[in-house]
């Protein structure tokens, strides 16, 4: 890939981490390993049989969790500090030596901020479904989440500046999201703290 093609596959699964880390790592690496796409040099790793076992026992920990309302919640507030800066880590990595420090720090800070948004707009919207009683949202929500993973994981490898053209778009749906549900968003914390209402007689 060209620097500007990784940056584009960076970009890709920066977004795609920000919805669902683990997930994005086995799917990139199991794509890697199936031959389906080929990974930027430095991220054939991820293919290795320990880096796909960890990545796929987190992620199947992290489907259960996404399914139940309010302990997704509080799976994504504490992956507030893990997505991005893992994301950061990927798009670091990603680039070949060779390629000035400057650009990798670059490209490592805009793909944090590409995960933060889209983990912003899960959360936002996770925290607004838990405010319905059924449980179906969570599970629609999260199964859309993991395919959009899924699709992402590809195209990054496929088609890295289209891609990178697409995350533009996604981004600001994303931007736009969080600035809807913002409201929704406090008052589900409000009833987070609040703790469940007590049974009635």
């Amino acid at each position: 890939m060209s620097p500007l093609e990784t940056l584009g596959f960076a970009l890709g699964t920066s977004f795609a981490s920000g919805l669902n880390l683990y997930l994005t790592v086995a799917v990139a690496g199991l794509f890697q390993r199936l031959g389906i796409v080929q990974l930027p040099e430095p991220l054939v790793v991820l293919s290795n049989p320990v880096v796909l076992g960890i990545a796929i026992t987190l992620f199947v920990i992290e489907f259960v969790a996404d399914k139940v309302p309010y302990v997704d919640s509080m799976w994504d507030a504490a992956h507030t500090f893990i997505r991005p800066p893992a994301a950061a880590l990927l798009s670091y990595s990603a680039f070949a030596e060779g390629i000035p420090e400057e650009w990798k720090l670059g490209a490592a800070l805009l793909a944090g901020g590409v995960a933060l948004t889209s983990h912003g707009a899960k959360a936002s919207t996770r925290a607004a479904a838990n405010m319905s009683p059924e449980p179906f949202s969570n599970w629609t929500l999260s199964l859309l989440e993991d395919g959009i993973v899924v699709f992402l994981a590809w195209m990054a490898a496929e088609h890295p500046l289209i891609t990178a053209a697409l995350v533009v778009v996604l981004v600001i749906a994303a931007t736009f999201v969080i600035w809807k549900l913002f409201s929704y968003l406090r008052r589900a914390i409000a009833r987070l703290r609040a703790g469940p209402s007590p049974a009635g007689p």
